[in-house]
C-alpha cells in the first residue's frame, strides 16, 4: 500500500536556490556560472515575500547567505532541501529527465555559432520559404521578431533561432505562416536533428501575432521533443497501470514517454495552476502521480533578464498556493521544485547553473524539517518507492524522511 496515495510534483521553471559546486565548469554570455543565484538574488535586489512556501520551509534550506526576505520557519508545515544535477546540461530536458531518474553523461547538441547551412537548407527546399540567415544564432525570443517580425511580415520568410539549450526554434506571424504550417515545417526540422552532429534536444514552434513594435507570442507554441534514452519513472508507474497526469508542457518533454492523462498545455502559470487544480478534483484521479510545469518564470522574465517580473510571477504561485493545498486530500504529497536557475540578475539570457529548491508538504505530515541534501534524480526515487515500482538509473529515495 502506497504511503501517500496521490503525489504531485510541480516545477517552478528555473527558479534556483544558488550555484551547485560544478557551476563554474558552465558559462553565460562567456562569464562562468559560480556566482549565480536565482532566488538569492531576486530577494536581495528587489524583496521576496512568498509567505505560504516559507511556511512549508522555503527559507530553511541550507545557504551560505540565507534568503534575505524570507525568514527561516522555528515550527514550518513541511519538508525542505535543495537538490543538485548530476547530469551534464543546464537545460529543461535534462533537469526534467535527471528528476525522473535518468543521468545525462553526453549533453545534447549546442550551436553557438548557428545551425549549419545544410540544415538550413534542407529546412528551406522542403518548406519553400526561404530563411533569414542573420536571425539563426543564439538570439531572444521576443527580441529575434522585434528584430525581424516586421521582415517576415514583408516577405514571408522563415525566423529560425537558436539558444544555449540544445533547441531549434522556429518563429512564425500566425497570419503570415498558419499554425499546420508551421508544426508541419517543425515535425521536419524534427526529423533532421535525431542524430549528431544535430542532436537537438526540442524542436519549438514560437507562433506570434501583432504589428510591428507591438508583437506578441502566443500560447500556440508547441514542443516537439526526443523521447528519453531509457525508461523513466513515469514508464514504470504506466507499466505497472498507475495514472500518471501531466500539466504544461510536460507530454511535450517526455514525447508522451509515460504518460497516460495530458492536461494540455498552459496558456499560463495561473492557468497551469487551473489545470493542476482540475485533475487534483477529478473523480477519476484516485491513485497516482501528477507532474506540472510552470514555465513563466523562466520564459517570461528569467530570460528576459526581468527581476521584478520574475518577483511578481513568484508572488502569483505563492498566492495560489493556497488552493492547490485546498484541493490535496489527506493522503496526498505535494512537492514544490525547479528544474535549473535563470538568474535574471545576471550575465547573458540563459539558464545557469544551481541548485534547485525541494519543498514537500501533506495534510498527513506528523512531522517537518530538513532532508538532507540529495540530487534531482531522488524525487523519483521517491516516487518509485512509494508506488511500488522500480527506480530508473538513479536516485535514492527519502520517502522514509517524510513523516
Amino acid at each position: 500500500m502506497s504511503k501517500f496515495n496521490r503525489m504531485h510534483l510541480v516545477v517552478l521553471d528555473s527558479v534556483g536556490i544558488g550555484a551547485a559546486p560544478d557551476a563554474n565548469d558552465f558559462v553565460n554570455a562567456g562569464v562562468p556560472d559560480g556566482a549565480s543565484d536565482t532566488l538569492g538574488h531576486i530577494s536581495k535586489t528587489v524583496g521576496l515575500n512568498v509567505p505560504n512556501m516559507a511556511k512549508i520551509g522555503l527559507g530553511n534550506i541550507p545557504r551560505e547567505v540565507p534568503l534575505k526576505t524570507v525568514p527561516a520557519e522555528n515550527n514550518p508545515t513541511g519538508y525542505a532541501t535543495k537538490l543538485q544535477e548530476v547530469s551534464l546540461g543546464k537545460d529543461t530536458m535534462t533537469g526534467h529527465w535527471e528528476i525522473m531518474g535518468l543521468n545525462i553523461t553526453e549533453p545534447f547538441d549546442t550551436f553557438w555559432n548557428g545551425f549549419p547551412e545544410e540544415i538550413i537548407t534542407k529546412i528551406e527546399e522542403f518548406s519553400g520559404r526561404k530563411v533569414i540567415r542573420e536571425a539563426n544564432k543564439p538570439y531572444s525570443g521576443t527580441a529575434v521578431i522585434e528584430d525581424f517580425g516586421p521582415r517576415q511580415m514583408e516577405t514571408g520568410e522563415l525566423i529560425i533561432y537558436t539558444s544555449a539549450d540544445p533547441v531549434l526554434q522556429i518563429a512564425a506571424h500566425e497570419d503570415i505562416i498558419p499554425l499546420d504550417e508551421l508544426y508541419r515545417i517543425c515535425e521536419y526540422a524534427r526529423s533532421i536533428t535525431l542524430e549528431r552532429p544535430a542532436l537537438l534536444g526540442r524542436i519549438i514552434a514560437r507562433p506570434y501575432v501583432g504589428e510591428p513594435g507591438n508583437f506578441t507570442r502566443t500560447s500556440n507554441r508547441r514542443d516537439l521533443a526526443v523521447s528519453p534514452f531509457a525508461p523513466t519513472v513515469l514508464d514504470k508507474l504506466n507499466e505497472a497501470g498507475i495514472d500518471t497526469y501531466a500539466v504544461g508542457k510536460i507530454n511535450d518533454i517526455f514525447n508522451g514517454a509515460g504518460i497516460n492523462h495530458d492536461m494540455g498545455h498552459n496558456k499560463s502559470n495561473s492557468h497551469g495552476i487551473d489545470n493542476l487544480i482540475k485533475a487534483m478534483t477529478s473523480e477519476d484521479f484516485k491513485h497516482g502521480f501528477s507532474f506540472t510545469n510552470l514555465v513563466d518564470f523562466d520564459a517570461l522574465y528569467g530570460h528576459r533578464r526581468d527581476p521584478h517580473g520574475y518577483r511578481d510571477c513568484l508572488h502569483e504561485f505563492d498566492e495560489r498556493l493556497p488552493e492547490i493545498i485546498a484541493a490535496m486530500r489527506e493522503d496526498d504529497l505535494l512537492m514544490i521544485t525547479a528544474d535549473h536557475g535563470n538568474d535574471p540578475t545576471y550575465a547573458g539570457t540563459d539558464h545557469t547553473r544551481e541548485y534547485i529548491p525541494f519543498l514537500a508538504y501533506s495534510p498527513s505530515f506528523k512531522g517537518n524539517g530538513l532532508i538532507p541534501v540529495g540530487h534531482f534524480s531522488d524525487i523519483s526515487a521517491t516516487v518509485a518507492e512509494n508506488f511500488g515500482v522500480d527506480k530508473a538509473m538513479i536516485g535514492e529515495s527519502f520517502l522514509d524522511k517524510l513523516v
